[in-house]
């Protein structure tokens, strides 16, 4: 009888990706523990692991979505699979390619996204070949940086959200932590110093050939098309391009670094007793006080150690106390308010920040504009219960009730001027019904409505 033990059938893997193969969870299982067990160990032989091919296969299948759009070479997941060497062919060619070391990058497609202030986003769209590289990186780099991440950092992390952070904040501010320094980075996706995020990778990567391939997707083409239609490219000094798989997780290292330098033994958090609170880019330093020499820490470091740019006209610091300022953070106001009921304290209020309230008040009348009039009502309906549906789920963290109503309203106003639009004589719903018992009942249009307890709840089910 063997006194070997067998491998598990199943794994759980290290950053909550469960849908895994086994192979590619125990390789993640064993990188994870090797970080963890070994802090300044680092890696040195994890290029022949990107091109394995279980491990092209799970990254195909992470960034297989259909209706995303193509690269510069124009080729779709549809292309592919319907070609004459199928998935299977294209991945053996995609692996010679990076056993042999041929392999090179594409140029970056670059679009602009529009944001609610009247400016854009610049977002890089990488072909599908680049895609599925940077996927298979990335299930190599993520159990390793993922055992380094702190507490304090919540963006771009498996099994963390946006919430999570909030409720970090919430903790500080019961402990008395009500000064709270709100900074602001410009462009920090694109202003990322390569030399630097290269020197934040080699503290962990000693593969050069892994680094190597990293260095090209940093330095890779990107091209732009004008109004007139003319195509150029320019190739970056600087910065992630937003779209990129590896580029969450490539930032996220970045400024985990000035996390360290913030919680080591001569920085602010021993010091100043301030802790600070992240997601992605965006992130916040509370404490009792914000003196010059905290402010002037977190500047110097970030601009000058760092080679990042603050927003002065954004950054400042937010007193948290009873009539005081409120803060602003991924999408949600804190603010101190008095309580409605007769001799109660003052308690910190949290809900959708006035920017979210007006984002999807446009979004509602995007839906139900004139222009839309050829669609049928149900469709109108339904694609309005799916944009309430996906904004209270987000938004039904805290105390959401007044802004659920106020966008009750909004959406019960801008479908009733809809259903009046499309008629001359207006909506006269069949039979006996009124317009509310059609809207509502006939139609389909759901309310959303939040509890004390922060719950989202609909006519037909409740979310957390």
């Amino acid at each position: 009888m063997s006194t070997t033990e067998e491998e598990p059938d199943r794994v759980v893997d290290p950053c909550g990706r469960n849908d895994l193969p086994l192979k590619v969870s125990r390789l993640r299982m064993k990188l994870s523990q090797k970080a963890k067990l070994e802090p300044k160990f680092r890696f040195y032989a994890l290029y022949d692991r990107v091109y394995r091919f279980d491990v092209l296969q799970a990254a195909w299948s992470l960034v297989r979505k259909p209706k995303t759009a193509p690269g510069v070479d124009g080729v779709t997941f549809k292309d592919i699979e319907n070609s004459e060497q199928g998935v299977h062919g294209y991945l053996e060619e995609l692996q010679e390619d990076l056993r042999s070391k041929s392999y090179q990058p594409d140029a970056v497609r670059r679009v602009h996204i529009p944001k609610p202030d009247g400016r854009t986003r610049p977002l890089g769209i990488p072909t599908i070949r680049d895609r599925v590289v940077q996927m298979a990186v990335l299930l190599i780099l993520e159990p390793i940086f993922e055992a380094d991440f702190r507490d304090s950092s919540f963006g771009f992390r498996p099994g963390r959200s946006a919430h999570d952070a909030l409720d970090a904040i919430r903790e500080q501010l019961s402990h008395g932590k009500r000064e709270v320094y709100d900074a602001d980075l410009k462009g920090y996706f694109d202003t990322i110093p390569h030399n630097k995020l290269l020197a934040a990778l080699a503290f962990r990567i000693s593969d050069r050939s892994l680094l190597k391939l990293i260095r090209l997707w940093l330095q890779t083409p990107i091209e732009e098309t004008d109004d007139e239609g003319r195509k150029t490219r320019h190739r970056p000094s600087s910065g992630t391009p937003q779209g990129g798989v590896i580029s969450p997780q490539l930032a996220n290292l970045y400024l985990h670094w000035f996390e360290v330098l913030f919680y080591r033994d001569d920085g602010p958090a021993r010091w100043a007793k301030a802790e600070l609170v992240r997601y992605a880019d965006d992130f916040v330093v509370l404490a009792r006080y914000q003196g010059e020499r905290l402010r002037k820490w977190i500047e110097t470091t970030l601009e000058g150690r760092f080679g990042l740019t603050l927003n002065r006209d954004k950054t400042k610091v937010v007193h948290l106390y009873h009539g005081g300022d409120g803060l602003d953070f991924l999408g949600f106001t804190l603010r101190y308010e008095r309580s409605v009921f007769a001799g109660s304290d003052c308690y910190l209020h949290v809900g959708p920040s006035r920017k979210a309230m007006q984002r999807v008040r446009t979004k509602l009348r995007e839906l139900t504009s004139h222009r839309v009039c050829f669609k049928p009502a149900t469709q109108i309906v339904t694609e309005v219960n799916r944009l309430l549906g996906g904004w209270s789920q987000y938004f039904g963290y805290g105390h959401p009730r007044r802004a659920f109503a106020k966008v009750n309203y909004h959406a019960n106003t801008r479908m009733t001027v809809h259903l009046h639009r499309r008629s001359q004589r207006g909506c006269r719903p069949p039979g006996d019904r009124n317009l509310y018992e059609h809207l509502y009942h006939h139609l389909g249009l759901q309310l959303i409505r939040g509890n004390r307890q922060g719950y989202v709840c609909s006519p037909t089910k409740c979310l957390r």
